[in-house]
């Protein structure tokens, strides 16, 4: 059994370990993304906070996680060499993805972004916004492959490359 639930504090120590694999898979890679503090404890606790923490499970256990934010990104304000399809501030943007070794290669992803569709959909959203290193040729490959279209370059400690999808409501 595949699904997604909302985080809360009770989960911290599970996303906190998925973080920290995310990041040494990062680094193994090859890539600076996640290599200083962020994300954080405090990232996840503000997570919390504002109802925007979110994790996928597989069988009951813990095996990704993510923030789903609604409204404008101020980050995503600026961006350079391309441009957003629209200039609606109403749009979903997804931050935070990191799923579990234990878990990794298993496709979990095509399973977390219908999840965050299907939720964000039945809530009026249809734009959807995120951003990855442009060394992370994976989320690259995961995010063209779930229909997702490079815009252009966000600042988001450092370059990012920017995707975009937009489905029909």
């Amino acid at each position: 059994m595949i699904y997604m639930r909302k985080a809360g504090p009770k989960d911290l120590l599970s996303i906190m370990k998925i973080i920290e694999e995310a990041r040494t898979f990062l680094a193994d890679s090859g890539s600076d993304q996640w290599q200083n503090a962020y994300p954080a404890v405090f990232d996840i606790e503000e997570d919390f906070a504002k109802e925007q923490a979110y994790v996928l499970l597989v069988d009951d256990k813990i095996a990704g996680y993510c923030a789903i934010i609604t409204g404008e990104e101020p980050a995503y304000t600026q961006i350079t060499d391309g441009a957003w399809s629209n200039q609606n501030f109403d749009y979903v943007t997804i931050h935070r993805i990191a799923l579990s070794n234990e878990f990794r290669g298993q496709s979990l992803t095509r399973y977390l972004f219908s999840n965050i569709f299907t939720l964000m959909l039945s809530k009026g959203y249809s734009d959807f916004r995120l951003d990855t290193h442009p060394v992370n040729k994976l989320m690259q490959h995961v995010f063209e492959r779930e229909g997702f279209v490079k815009r252009g370059l966000v600042q988001f400690e450092g370059d990012r490359f920017a995707y975009q999808l937009e489905l029909n409501k």
